[in-house]
């Protein structure tokens, strides 16, 4: 059993009701007779454990070697007859790891990518630079900002104006320390030439016939009019000004009074002296998403090839496993879909997902939310999968927590939203500011606003709560988004943003839509560094 079967030993150990150790995988890979150690690692670990240890498989591996040496013919080999077992005779594992110069190049979010298909090392090579790995700390991960089991909206009308006022609140409170806000009512006397400021939520938005800009900004206290000139350096951000994102302007009041002309405006922001925060030791973390399984264009290959990646030694580091929504085709999503499924019952989706997921190492740590093809509400913010699909997907004791959500992980916060909000910043802003070809920017924009979805009334789903979930109130150092099956990395003033693109290639629908995926690509990010490193597995 070659070493590229490293998923189907994870495989084979999970239809048997364990989760294994991703050394004790490597171990098993690494043999000269892997079934016969798995079978054995299996008797060596107890009754009432989940989990096949690194050490199970050692014990063995050392039983049987020591066995090879004496005068009977050895039941399983870990090598060559008469060498001492891996965990006694180490070799220092490959700094570059099987493929990570192969042929490397520029991928579509502009890091280096490579081919892990093309070639893994295999034999006692491997098992024994698994053999030297330090065993890691226990992993560190918290969630917050997660509305399952917290969700209180009715769809009353009266629930809409809580949401507005709520996110009027938090919003106006990081914009007051840059205006001197006065409240609309008071600036309805105010006489010509008053200088003013107001922080307001975006109720309208419209041109003049002269190409200005006239906006309606709300408060608690009513309504005023603001007017951006388009000869006033202040222009260049009106095309940006999404209608119910919340804004902060400065200027001057009309001689006959009833209209504020703008000369500053500030969105929330991230501050430009933000510094992200980093793990104290060296780990990282897969971030996939939109993998869309009973598609007839799932790529099962490529997702084959990421899982036993994962379980190389180049993969040692990567502890955590992100999945931003979409883990399934779903049914009825868009017109004539069914024409394009493998499987067509959602629940028999969810159960060929969870087989995929069980070819990656059992101890990642896997944090999950829904996207727009999963079976929950499709408005947002929404709650995590109910307990029959986490049944389902049970085989890793993944985190499964709603869209969005802010996961902490050793010390590192990633903001994980599947990203249909996206669809109506490229729709509103200008391609130069916002495009599917370059998905991180519009993500970019959500951080100026501070707002997950800042724009209400399009195709944008949202659910009324008392508290509105989507607003970012602490700036994340990670932003992890999917959805537009585009891959793209970048940085806003220190924030890594990346789109991670998908594993489904493209289907009829979206080729009659333009839409060209990135498919099969997994960001891997240095959790002490934040640096990032694109790998490619198509």
């Amino acid at each position: 059993m070659p070493l590229e079967t490293s998923a189907r030993i994870a495989l084979e150990l999970a239809d048997r009701g364990f989760n294994a150790e991703r050394e004790a995988v490597t171990l098993i890979a690494g043999a000269e007779r892997p079934a016969a150690v798995l079978e054995a690692a299996v008797a060596e670990t107890p009754d009432d454990a989940l989990r096949v240890e690194a050490a199970d498989v050692r014990a063995v591996l050392q039983r049987e070697a020591a066995e090879s040496r004496g005068s009977g013919p050895p039941s399983v080999s870990s090598g060559e007859s008469g060498t001492a077992a891996p965990a006694e005779t180490p070799v220092a594992p490959e700094t570059e790891g099987p493929s990570a110069r192969r042929g490397s190049g520029e991928g579509p979010g502009g890091d280096h990518t490579d081919n892990p298909s093309s070639g893994s090392p295999g034999g006692t090579a491997v098992a024994d630079a698994a053999s030297s790995r330090t065993p890691s700390p226990e992993t560190d991960v918290t969630v917050t900002g997660d509305v399952t089991g917290e969700s209180t909206g009715t769809g009353e009308y009266s629930d809409f104006v809580d949401l507005f006022r709520d996110r009027y609140d938090r919003l106006s409170r990081q914009l007051r320390g840059r205006v001197n806000h006065r409240p609309t009512d008071s600036l309805e006397a105010a006489p010509g030439g008053t200088e003013a400021g107001i922080v307001g939520l975006v109720a309208d938005k419209r041109s003049t016939a002269n190409g200005h800009w006239i906006l309606d900004l709300e408060d608690p206290n009513g309504t005023f009019p603001v007017l951006l000139l388009k000869d006033r350096d202040v222009f260049e951000y009106a095309d940006e000004i999404l209608t119910d994102e919340v804004i902060a302007v400065e200027g001057t009041v009309a001689d006959d009074g009833g209209i504020l002309f703008v000369d500053d405006l500030h969105f929330p922001e991230v501050p430009r002296t933000y510094e992200p925060s980093t793990a104290d030791r060296h780990v990282q973390a897969a971030l996939v998403s939109d993998v869309h399984v009973g598609s007839q264009e799932f790529h099962a290959d490529a997702w084959g090839r990421f899982a036993d990646w994962l379980h190389t030694p180049e993969a040692d580091s990567v502890e955590y496993l992100l999945l931003a929504g979409d883990m399934v085709e779903g049914v009825g999503v868009y017109p004539d879909q069914d024409e394009e499924l493998s499987i067509v019952d959602v629940y028999e989706q969810y159960e060929t997902f969870a087989e995929h997921l069980k070819a990656v190492p059992g101890d990642l740590e896997i944090v999950m939310i829904p996207g727009n093809h999963d079976a929950v509400r499709l408005a947002e913010p929404q709650p995590a999968f109910d307990e029959e699909l986490r049944e389902i997907m049970a085989a890793h004791d993944a985190r499964i927590v709603g869209n969005p959500s802010t996961v902490e992980l050793e010390g590192v916060s990633v903001l994980m939203y599947h990203g249909v909000s996206l669809d109506e910043v490229i729709a509103e802003l200008p391609e130069s500011k916002a495009s599917y070809e370059e998905p991180h920017h519009p993500m970019q924009q959500l951080l100026r606003k501070r707002h997950i979805a800042p724009q209400y009334g399009g195709h944008m789903r949202l659910a009324p709560e008392e508290s509105d979930y989507l607003v970012i109130d602490e700036v994340p150092d990670v932003f992890h988004a999917g959805h537009v099956h585009k891959i793209g990395t970048g940085k806003y003033r220190n924030v890594l943003t990346i789109n991670s693109g998908c594993w489904q290639r493209q289907t009829a629908f979206q080729r009659s839509v333009n839409i060209d995926p990135d498919v099969g690509y997994a960001p891997i990010v240095d959790l002490d560094t934040l640096d990032l490193t694109l790998r490619k597995f198509t």
